[in-house]
């Protein structure tokens, strides 16, 4: 009995350690420095046109982000350098704009020794273009640098007249950043040397010192202990020497899945915010992202980061920002603005986007949370997915619904892997399963397109089929009659046009009952085999599974019927 006190009360001390966590990221105001226009486009394939950068601009504004890191420069002229001349063309408010700067121009490569006469070219190009922030981006721990030369005491020395330099040039109230992007390396290995400079930084003269410190962990490598016990280390520093109003900002990347979880514990060990994008695209496999973050704080129930940003505003700005930045969906998978990060699984509460009476992120964002339709859902989740996608009727019953999670079932059973979840996916479920496809259904089909190239083309060519033999009549109706559809394209697949269970299962596809085949009618089973089927060659291949999978088995109730 001892033994379980003991192990109770071990519990209740980490639930009382969680609950302070929980409480710290409930009360925390959060400073965003927005890297939307910067961090998205590092390592993509395709980089940001000026076009790119005005809609990631007015996304950003919409969130209520103010402070922004609009570009890096370098002595090339890169489009973040055109795009700022533009800004200033339209007038936008320069006060809170950011860039990138490097600390030192350049290091010899012979004596390892760094030029610290010459003001960097980021420096030179913000007086030029008229930014007045910036982010001045030092290493502490570099291979190419000899410290015991450029020693602690020329670094500090350099800081204070790179900061006096920019408020003689750039502005008095430049709100200057000082970036120790290799922290993690030199923490570890010359950790006197971090502390150091964070001690003189700190200790400056509310006039001299920065506006704050900020770091990254560019590798993924470092747990979120690891990270944690940095920050609270160089925070308690800070704070220390008189600098508690010093922000202290945060940037992580993705390598092992510890991202977001290392962004908020370095939060909650003191930084005052988080520099970076509104979605997770970045070098390598992405960062920790203000979207996740922001909302991580609001469901443990963070009221000031609510006030402070249009947070409803997070999910549509970050698939937005993707889709400009890589021409794709987010992953569906992608907490908080994936496709599928809102979906109901299971019935009740286990699973669902609600925590009982708790945060609803659908419920946030305005948005009906999705049914997502597997053979774990239940007939009634399966009857509010019909409703939700193609409205009330009728048919839409429980025995119809449990029917379709049978032939779900029988469909895997028979090695046939396909998804219900989509509009044409349900359709054609519901009418394999006995339905009759409703007008609702026909529509919401007909107004879908394929989703590749491969697949347009294939059903261009069928289409081209059809309008042969719809001329056949004199007019283009987009209308065959049973004879012409049957020799046209069914004959195949049932040997004979008189037959009764033909004639029966033409009746499955008029849809209409007006004695003819209409091609929307048709054309709902081709879009359904080139979504499950996207591999097929050609159009013999997509006819042969739109019939054989789709068509024939939900002609069979019709059959069946006259049997």
């Amino acid at each position: 009995m001892m033994f379980l006190h003991a192990k109770l009360r071990k519990l209740k001390k980490y639930e009382k350690k969680a609950e302070l966590k929980q409480e710290i990221l409930r009360e925390k105001k959060l400073f965003v420095l927005d890297n939307s226009l910067r961090e998205s486009t590092v390592g993509q394939l395709r980089g940001h046109t000026i076009e790119n950068k005005w809609k990631i601009y007015e996304e950003i504004k919409k969130v209520g982000f103010q402070d922004i890191i609009v570009t890096s420069f370098s002595h090339m002229t890169r489009v973040g350098d055109t795009f700022i001349r533009q800004l200033a063309e339209k007038r936008e408010d320069f006060r809170k704009f950011y860039a990138f700067t490097e600390f030192i121009e350049s290091i010899d490569s012979q004596t390892k020794i760094p030029d610290t006469d010459t003001i960097p070219v980021g420096l030179m190009k913000m007086k030029e273009l008229g930014i007045r922030n910036p982010i001045i981006e030092a290493d502490l721990f570099y291979t190419d640098i000899d410290y015991k030369i450029f020693n602690v005491k020329k670094i500090t020395t350099l800081f204070s007249q790179r900061m006096q330099w920019v408020r003689e040039n750039l502005s008095r109230d430049a709100q200057i950043f000082i970036n120790l992007r290799d922290i993690a390396d030199a923490i570890i290995n010359k950790p006197k040397r971090v502390f150091k400079v964070v001690e003189y930084l700190s200790s400056l003269p509310a006039d001299q010192r920065p506006f704050g410190l900020i770091f990254e962990e560019p590798t993924g490598n470092y747990l979120p202990d690891q990270l944690g016990a940095w920050t609270a280390a160089v925070r308690h520093e800070m704070d220390k020497c008189g600098f508690q109003d010093g922000h202290l900002l945060v940037h992580i990347h993705e390598k092992w899945g510890l991202g977001q979880v290392s962004q908020l514990e370095c939060i909650i060990n003191g930084a005052t915010g988080i520099w970076c994008s509104v979605c997770e695209e970045g070098a390598a496999l992405g960062h920790a992202c203000s979207s996740v973050t922001l909302l991580n704080m609001i469901r443990l129930g963070n009221k000031h980061v609510f006030k402070q940003y249009n947070c409803v505003e997070l999910r549509r700005a970050a698939q937005e920002v993707t889709r400009i930045t890589t021409g794709q969906e987010p992953h569906p998978k992608q907490p908080v603005y994936g496709e599928r990060a809102l979906d109901i699984v299971f019935e009740g509460s286990m699973g669902s986007n609600s925590d009982g009476e708790g945060f609803s992120m659908a419920t946030f964002f305005g948005e009906e949370p999705p049914v997502r339709m597997t053979t774990l859902a239940t007939p009634r989740m399966v009857l509010e997915r019909l409703k939700t996608l193609f409205g009330e009727n009728t048919q839409f019953t429980e025995e119809r619904a449990k029917r379709m999670l049978e032939v779900m079932l029988e469909d895997l059973h028979e090695n046939r892997k396909e998804e219900y979840m989509s509009k044409v996916g349900l359709a054609i479920l519901f009418d394999r399963s006995g339905g009759k496809l409703t007008e609702a259904m026909a529509k919401a089909v007909e107004d879908e397109k394929p989703e590749t190239v491969h697949g347009e083309r294939l059903i261009a060519q069928i289409r081209k089929l059809w309008d042969v033999w719809d001329l056949r009549d004199g007019v283009k109706d987009d209308q065959l009659e049973f004879d012409a559809f049957y020799n046209g394209f069914m004959a195949p697949y049932f040997g004979c046009y008189r037959c009764d269970t033909t004639r029966r299962a033409l009746k499955a596809i008029d849809m209409d009952e007006d004695g003819q085949v209409d091609w929307n009618e048709f054309s709902l089973y081709l879009k359904w085999a080139i979504r499950e089927y996207p591999e097929a060659k050609d159009a013999e291949e997509l006819l042969s599974i739109a019939f054989r999978k789709g068509l024939i088995p939900a002609m069979q109730d019709e059959v069946l019927k006259g049997s």
